[in-house]
């Protein structure tokens, strides 16, 4: 272990902090992942759908839909956070730790993973939907058994990127209370001057980020045809 006090001094002696912080980031982002793909899969199918020409074509729908979408997604996550301060406090009763970090965390992915589902199901082959349409399937049908499954590919590129996108939105909401390894590299790592603390969060976050890549990657290559 001398080496290692040679080396990362601080690291060692915050060693316990690591598994917390490594934990909250992870909460961080498996939870809001998993709401954002349940929404944002909703979302994005109806965006698709009730376009001009999509099989259920509502002019009123995706314009209301379209325009919310734009509305969160051209937020800055940190104002975004800001203002969801009361309605946070009132869901969780807390504005800080990984709680607090939830609504908005939620909330900011939802509307960037909508769009990522909107362009993967935009990329079906028309052909293949008006086949569809003419052999007599129902709208569900269509969505399920053609946008769906032809699109599982782009689906997998789109939980990939979001994912991805999701580590960065932890590192910020861990700037402002929320907890994880933004939250260790800022405290110690910026505000202490402890940069091999910052070294070692960004180590951690990189190897994340390559595991995400990897198997979204791979998922692709065995659903691609």
């Amino acid at each position: 272990m001398s080496w290692l006090m040679d080396w990362i001094p601080n690291v060692v002696e915050l060693a316990d902090e690591f598994p917390i912080g490594f934990w909250q980031t992870l909460q961080m982002l498996l939870i809001p992942g998993a709401v954002a793909f349940l929404f944002g899969l909703v979302f994005g199918v109806t965006l698709v759908v009730t376009r001009k020409g999509g099989i259920m074509e509502n002019r009123i729908i995706f314009f209301l839909l379209d325009k919310v979408v734009n509305l969160f997604r051209s937020i800055p996550f940190v104002i975004l956070m800001m203002l969801l301060v009361n309605v946070t406090r009132f869901l969780v009763h807390t504005t800080i730790g990984v709680p607090g970090a939830l609504p908005a965390l939620i909330i900011g992915t939802i509307p960037f993973f909508s769009r990522q589902i909107e362009s993967a199901l935009a990329e079906v082959d028309p052909g293949v939907i008006e086949a569809s349409q003419a052999m007599g399937l129902s709208p569900f049908q269509i969505i399920t058994r053609v946008y769906l499954r032809e699109s599982i590919p782009g689906m997998a590129r789109a939980v990939t990127i979001t994912l991805i996108s999701l580590v960065g939105l932890t590192a910020i909401a861990g700037a402002i209370g929320a907890g994880g390894l933004g939250d260790m590299a800022i405290r110690y790592g910026y505000q202490r001057g402890m940069s091999d603390v910052t070294y070692v969060v960004v180590v951690i976050i990189l190897l994340m980020i390559t595991c995400i890549q990897t198997i979204g990657d791979q998922i692709v290559k065995k659903t691609t045809h």
